[in-house]
């Protein structure tokens, strides 16, 4: 087995009880390399597409990358995946934190998870060997009880964990690893509480092979050196991703009052990462083997909001429960972020459809009746955290929004629609592509819906980073326009979706130099990989996630902007500023090898190795297009 794997899997079946194991050949790693690479050709070729995402047979599966657990900078990152509940197309979720590289030191690359439990259950592996153990004692709990009890259980686990809100099929909800970081986007905390799956704890003492020590010691002198000297990791390390928020309000970058306001420099300066940072910082936190240390632990002393000391909001959620509701106390947006943790609930969808219901309350589309008495007026806290926990336990007004933006929209009518800001049932992430046209492209064909950390677009179009080692770009790019982005989106996707298939950081890779990664993992695993190898492994697997969902019905139809990002803003940096879809996909197209219907070209695929995928599409190619209101989400 090449060097930064131990080539087995675990399978556990949780209806018959059955645990057991399988290796992966250093082949199938040459092509897919890792994370949900992995697990998108092993869900293709293993498992029923169509499953009902909240049903036993929807596979959940973990899966780490051959960095993770190394010691390299950032490579704690592991990636959860399955079909979303949310979407109802492929759905993945990457998370940083303690569990993928402990997973590693017990023995295994990646978990397999089939079936329903007959009663609550979590899944204990300890350098190896696995059981399923009895759970009603944290059936119930919140996140953060229910990991202070493994912890007191089995002394030095590590602990994945949903809430409240998994349990109850929140379609967002989220999985905690070690209360402070999460698995939070597709809501695949939901398909862990479909399973009566609780927790997940893992203990490990073994240490991976490296093909070359001695190669990974100078690799890892030099990544220390260029995080060190790196202005965007300093950055990081002072004020966390929320650093971002003053310069994001200048560029037109931050949406406001759910998308509908170009700027508020109030928001930003009571928002931002100064203001966290003077007061409310405690300590930064890092993630497993990453000098950055971009965790923020925070402290509310006094005040309505008081909040103990725990884990802080990031940027998206500084503007979900910030920017998004006109919210302007920060200490607000700390508290909501405790609850979300605390619940196990994406802060982006769940944010974006509690700013959804606020625009629809001000318009009189809900009213005091629907919301069970609530006022959500636009930055009514006290209000927002009654929701949150009606949300979680999917009691009444919360139940609806529990479905997720889309779907609530659907069933509150057509008016609602254009209040529900997504691409493909996933709420978009906190950057207005009206400003980054590009990021806008990257949205509309993003494998999972409207995403920012599928691909490296963010920090190629925004000036942070330029890889010319990789592949060709221009000096600078302007925001608001369309012209050149195709090729750009083109090539950040394919390096960029490696950070999950690698298992870095996106912080870390944006913070060094293209060949001190390469040579790194090189030196872990032996592959002696070119940086076009690199490119190839990273086009197979946005092909191979493509086809997946095309398989679940995704066409050109979908690759589409919300209504409320196609209409203009009046002021800040992106006003009077729309991408040009139409140009922006037809050149993508050519470049990805997608026809017309938005399918893979049969060409493109056996270029790429993917002969059974290609099967598979025939019959879609031929078919008539799905239409968009056939979609799962909308169902």
């Amino acid at each position: 087995m090449p060097g930064g794997y131990t080539g087995l899997f675990l399978t556990v079946d949780l209806i018959s009880g059955k645990i057991s194991r399988f290796v992966l050949e250093e082949e199938f790693f040459r092509l897919h390399i890792g994370g949900s690479a992995v697990a998108a050709r092993l869900f293709l070729d293993g498992f029923p597409l169509d499953c009902d995402p909240l049903s036993g047979a929807n596979p959940l599966i973990i899966s780490t990358g051959p960095m993770t657990g190394s010691a390299f900078p950032g490579t704690s990152r592991f990636s959860v995946c399955a079909r979303s509940p949310l979407t109802g197309i492929w759905g993945e979720s990457a998370c940083g934190g303690t569990f993928g590289p402990e997973l590693k030191r017990a023995g295994y690359d990646g978990l397999i998870i089939t079936g329903r439990a007959p009663f609550p259950c979590y899944l204990r592996i300890e350098d190896g060997a696995a059981e399923i153990i009895e759970a009603s004692e944290i059936w119930g709990k919140d996140i953060y009880e229910t990991t202070d009890l493994l912890w007191s259980k089995h002394r030095s686990c590590r602990v994945l964990a949903i809430g409240p809100a998994g349990e109850n099929l929140v379609r967002f909800a989220s999985i905690g690893n070690d209360k402070g970081h999460f698995a939070g986007r597709t809501g695949l905390g939901a398909v862990m509480g479909a399973k009566n799956l609780k927790a997940i704890a893992v203990k490990g003492t073994g240490h991976p092979e490296k093909a070359d020590k001695e190669g990974f010691k100078q690799a890892l002198r030099s990544a220390a050196e260029e995080i060190r000297s790196s202005a965007f990791a300093g950055s990081l390390h002072a004020m966390g991703s929320d650093a971002g928020m003053d310069l994001g309000m200048m560029t037109g970058d931050v949406p406001i009052r759910n998308w509908t306001v170009g700027e508020d420099y109030d928001l930003s300066a009571a928002l931002g990462g100064p203001a966290l940072t003077e007061k409310y910082l405690v300590k930064a936190h890092a993630c497993t083997h990453c000098p950055i240390a971009c965790k923020r632990v925070v402290r509310v002393a006094e005040g309505p909001y008081r909040t103990e000391e725990g884990p802080g909001p990031e940027y998206e959620t500084c503007c979900t429960f910030g920017t998004m509701i006109m919210n302007y106390d920060l200490a607000g947006v700390i508290k909501a972020n405790e609850l979300c943790n605390r619940y196990g609930m994406d802060t982006i969808s769940c944010g974006s459809t509690v700013a959804m219901a606020m625009e629809l309350f001000e318009k009189g589309l809900l009213s005091g009746r629907d919301t069970e008495g609530l006022d959500m007026a636009w930055g009514n806290m006290p209000a927002v955290f009654t929701l949150l926990g009606k949300i979680a336990r999917r009691e009444g007004f919360g139940g609806l929004l529990a479905e997720g933006s889309a779907r609530a929209a659907e069933r509150l009518g057509s008016a609602a629609a254009e209040a529900s800001v997504h691409v493909k049932g996933l709420e978009l992430p906190m950057h207005d592509p009206r400003a980054f046209h590009g990021m806008g492209l990257a949205y509309m064909v993003s494998n999972r819906g409207g995403c920012h950390l599928q691909h490296a677009v963010m920090g190629t179009e925004q000036g942070m980073v330029s890889w010319p080692q990789v592949f060709t770009m221009k000096d600078s790019y302007t925001g608001p326009e369309s012209e050149d982005k195709a090729a750009l989106v083109f090539h950040s996707e394919n390096f960029g979706i490696l950070g999950n298939s690698l298992a870095i950081c996106h912080y870390v890779l944006y913070s060094l130099k293209p060949e001190t990664v390469l040579k790194a993992f090189n030196v872990i695993t032996g592959f002696g990989f070119g940086f076009s190898d690199l490119m190839v492994c990273g086009t197979r697997d946005w092909m191979l996630k493509r086809g997946i969902n095309n398989l679940l019905g995704v066409t050109s139809r979908n690759d589409a902007l919300p209504k409320r990002i196609m209409t203009a803003l009046t002021e800040g940096a992106a006003a009077g500023s729309v991408p040009d879809t139409k140009k922006l996909l037809s050149e993508y197209y050519a470049l990805r090898g997608l026809d017309k219907q938005g399918i893979p070209k049969e060409d493109r695929l056996r270029e790429l190795g993917l002969d059974a995928l290609n099967r598979r599409l025939a019959a879609v190619r031929a078919a008539e297009p799905v239409a968009k209101e056939e979609m799962k989400w909308q169902n």
